[in-house]
């Protein structure tokens, strides 16, 4: 009984050990190893309950040995999404009801093996899951995201404002990347059959955090930990929705920082253009006329020929002024246009500052980035500003999908409050007076 009570107490441990982290694929060999060595102590356990159970041969004796399981230690630790693995530690168990718990926790311990096998027979995946571990987890992206974005725009200073601006691009650059990230471990985990597929997208949100695969709950959900703390699959994709509206959020304060900084470089440069003209004209200094006077005679007939001559030319370059009054037309539309869709794409975002916001208020922001999307999509490629129009197209869609996304959620929001409400008249309906029939009674709740 002495060497029973010795293993039971460390079933804390052994249970613990029954995990497969994965990030190095270098270390899952000696994981393995662990796994096996688990299970060895698991079933010298049950065949020690089972030769005690089989020498009480009663269930009250069996029982009598029962509270000292209940205060394994660290039982009381453990997350309650895998209490199941361990038990409830403030329920008294039995032995005959700890032996099918050991079965399991052997099964389990099967179950990581032969992920493990798969996992290092696929080199592709082992490629793959050595790559993610040089990259930060998701959460740690995204907070390293954010914090590059807290800017103090020096206003007064062109160079620190032009560096300030190729940061912040860099960041939106960095934000689209992030998206796309979000998108793939999102269709990896919620779309494959395959649990190795399924592993790979987790892999890439965790990242050089690592992950270990926990339990498998009643529901079969799996369930995983990383940095001590638990989740499941759905948590995950939980939190890849939020991400993907935090950084659609940041994409839009780039956008608004983005705008001052360059309002404030212009406002500089122009500044700097006009002292310069001012200083330049200052320097002019006129000169005298030494020139002798020219008869009226020959004055008046040089200035016929002039403007005989450039009439000839004016007529023979009409198509090519004209040419020239058609770009100058289209680049002063184009110029208007950018700074109106920019216009609409400040007033949209700073319509959504500070959510939550009504409906209507998430309607109006989509609207105004749709007004500014077709505004930007319709600047000729021959201008000046169509590369920046096109830089700035790519971020204003990916906001009107980020707010179009709302927009869905919010009506959806209203629809199931105004059902519940319905829901909730009706049922108030079938209740009008005491007492109430068994019927209206049900139908009410």
């Amino acid at each position: 009984m002495a060497d029973l009570e010795i293993l039971v107490s460390e079933l804390p441990t052994l249970i613990q050990s029954l995990k497969l982290i994965i990030g190095d694929s270098n270390e899952i060999m000696g994981q393995i190893i662990l796994i096996n060595n688990a299970q060895e102590k698991l079933r010298n356990i049950k065949q020690l309950i089972v030769q005690e159970l089989r020498f009480n041969n009663a269930k009250s004796s069996a029982i009598a040995t029962l509270p000292r399981l209940a205060t394994i230690p660290m039982m009381g630790l453990v997350d309650p999404a895998i209490a199941e693995k361990f038990g409830n530690s403030k329920t008294k168990i039995t032995l005959a009801d700890l032996q099918p718990k050991i079965d399991t926790w052997i099964e389990w311990g099967y179950f990581l093996q032969a992920i493990a096998t798969d996992i290092l027979s696929d080199i592709q995946l082992v490629n793959k899951l050595n790559c993610d571990i040089n990259y930060p987890s998701i959460p740690n992206a995204f907070k390293a995201l954010a914090d590059n974005l807290k800017i103090n725009l020096d206003l007064d200073n062109s160079n620190i404002l032009q560096r300030q601006i190729q940061k912040i691009s860099n960041s939106q650059r960095e934000l689209l990347q992030f998206q796309e990230k979000l998108n793939y471990i999102f269709n990896t985990i919620k779309t494959s059959r395959s649990l190795l597929n399924i592993l790979l997208g987790v892999s890439a949100f965790y990242g050089k955090s690592s992950f270990a695969l926990e339990w498998l709950d009643d529901d079969h959900e799996l369930i995983i930990s990383s940095d001590g703390n638990f989740q499941e699959l759905t948590d995950i994709l939980n939190d890849c929705d939020f991400f993907q509206e935090e950084s659609a959020a940041l994409i839009i304060q780039s956008d608004i920082l983005k705008e001052e900084a360059e309002q404030a470089l212009k406002k500089i440069e122009q500044k700097s253009s006009k002292d310069a003209t001012i200083s330049q004209q200052i320097k002019i200094v006129p000169k005298l006329s030494t020139q002798k006077i020219i008869p009226s005679t020959l004055v008046i007939t040089s200035t016929l020929l002039i403007l005989g001559f450039c009439g000839w030319k004016i007529k023979d370059r009409s198509p090519q002024l004209q040419q020239i009054n058609l770009s100058l037309t289209q680049e002063e539309s184009a110029n208007a246009k950018f700074k109106s869709a920019q216009k609409l794409g400040m007033a949209a975002a700073s319509l959504v500052q500070k959510p939550p916001h009504p409906l209507k208020v998430w309607q109006q922001a989509q609207n105004k980035w749709h007004q500014a999307i077709i505004l930007l999509d319709s600047i000729p490629d021959e201008t000046s500003v169509s590369e920046q129009a096109k830089k700035k197209l790519a971020y204003y869609q990916m906001n009107y999908k980020s707010i179009s996304q709302r927009v869905l959620v919010e009506k959806q929001a209203l629809a199931d409050l105004e059902s519940a409400q319905k829901l909730a008249t009706e049922a108030n309906l079938f209740v009008p007076n005491s007492p109430y029939p068994l019927l209206n009674r049900q139908q009410a709740k």
